[in-house]
């Protein structure tokens, strides 16, 4: 299989390098897939430029990314024949395992790589692991949002948007922020109240936006930098989903208005989601994207020999949309 791997830590330029490796064939329980894309995330970037206190990556080789989307080509032991030749998205391709999916073929267990329905094309299957599971999870973690009121933070993320699409397909009455660049778009994936994240009174507007009520549940972006406002906002017994805090890694949280509403604070880290859980994840992107309710926008697509532009358009940030390698 042709692969991108790194065995150091450093910028993608310096460290990400192409070679063939054998194929590992499907042990018992497992599938190999041929990939047609593998999707491009932030925690892939954090993981290939290392982070302080850690000298060197946990395995000689990497093949970075865990989303992907490709054919199962064969099957180990235990596992239905039927399922080779079938269309599938990948979960946790690279977590806790040396081999991800910037690259031709990737073998893992069979649970992680999961039917694809007929009508949704491979592109938005490599969106799926972590942006779509994150999404879902932010939106239905608690259960169903039917008649609730949801802020989204950063509507205008790959993550945000697909949680405005979500929310609204599982009657939410939806309220976004996002940057005015992005507000149009927002607004098309059925957000009901697009506004502006930067808004001196955005407390105040969010509250005006839910007719002076606060809101039921908020999925968070930036958890650090708005626990203050969520705070102000959040309704007694209300949840904040969070699954980053990228500008204040270490928060200070106004602790007594949320314990005076009894706020939960929902970590969300989406490798970790237990299995049951998942599966209930998977079947509602899956209705979701049977029912046309959900579009996951693609910003460009890279050639496997440049994943390190890839790399880099990640890091940039200020697109519209998932970045993918194709694999083919």
């Amino acid at each position: 299989m042709k692969s991108i791997y790194y065995d150091r830590f450093g910028t993608a330029a310096d460290v990400l390098t192409t070679d063939t490796f054998d194929t590992p064939p499907p042990a018992a329980g497992e599938v190999t897939v041929r990939l047609a894309f593998s999707g491009v995330n932030p925690s892939d970037i954090k993981s290939r430029a290392g982070a302080p206190g850690i000298a060197k990556p946990a395995f000689t080789r990497v093949i970075p990314h865990s989303d992907g989307s490709g054919l199962i080509e064969a099957v180990g032991k235990g596992v239905d024949p039927a399922r080779i030749g079938t269309r599938v998205w990948i979960w946790n391709g690279q977590w806790q395992r040396a081999f991800g999916t910037a690259s031709t073929h990737i073998t893992l267990p069979s649970e992680q790589a999961v039917l694809l329905p007929d009508t949704v094309n491979l592109e938005t299957g490599a969106i799926l692991g972590i942006p779509g599971l994150t999404a879902a999870e932010a939106v239905f973690g608690a259960g169903d949002v039917q008649g609730k009121t949801l802020l989204v933070s950063g509507g205008g993320g790959t993550v945000g948007y697909l949680a405005v699409q979500l929310a609204v397909w599982g009657g939410a009455h939806v309220i976004a922020t996002s940057s005015p660049r992005d507000m149009d778009r927002v607004r098309a994936a059925g957000a009901h109240h697009v506004l502006d994240y930067r808004s001196k009174t955005l407390a105040s507007d969010i509250i005006s936006a839910n007719n002076g009520a606060m809101v039921d549940r908020i999925l968070e972006v930036e958890f650090g930098a708005n626990v203050t406002m969520n705070a102000e906002v959040i309704g007694v017994n209300g949840t904040i989903a969070a699954y980053g805090s990228q500008i204040e890694m270490t928060p200070t949280l106004p602790f007594r208005p949320l314990l005076f509403k009894a706020v939960t604070i929902d970590v969300i880290l989406i490798y970790l989601l237990p299995l049951a859980a998942r599966r209930e994840r998977i079947e509602r992107l899956n209705a979701a994207l049977q029912e046309g309710a959900l579009s996951c926008p693609v910003a460009k697509v890279f050639a496997l020999n440049d994943c390190a532009s890839a790399h880099e358009a990640v890091l940039a940030g200020g697109r519209a949309g998932a970045v993918l390698i194709d694999c083919s």
